[in-house]
């Protein structure tokens, strides 16, 4: 289990419709929000969910 921040930015396994697989991480905790890098959009996902989509942690902060 990796050590998740605010800031860090993660890829993910799959690609967002805008084109990015890379995004932020803007909330910690139960749920992460997460922002694109591509189009700025913002998501909520549960922690279960988040965990299983990361690939790798690209930069942290």
């Amino acid at each position: 289990m990796a050590d998740y921040k605010l800031g860090d930015i993660v890829k993910m396994k799959k690609t967002h419709p805008c084109g990015s697989d890379t995004w932020e991480i803007v909330r910690t905790g139960m749920d992460f929000r997460i922002k694109c890098n591509g189009c700025e959009r913002q998501v909520l996902l549960p922690r279960k969910k988040f965990e299983r989509a990361v690939k790798s942690i690209v930069e942290k902060k």
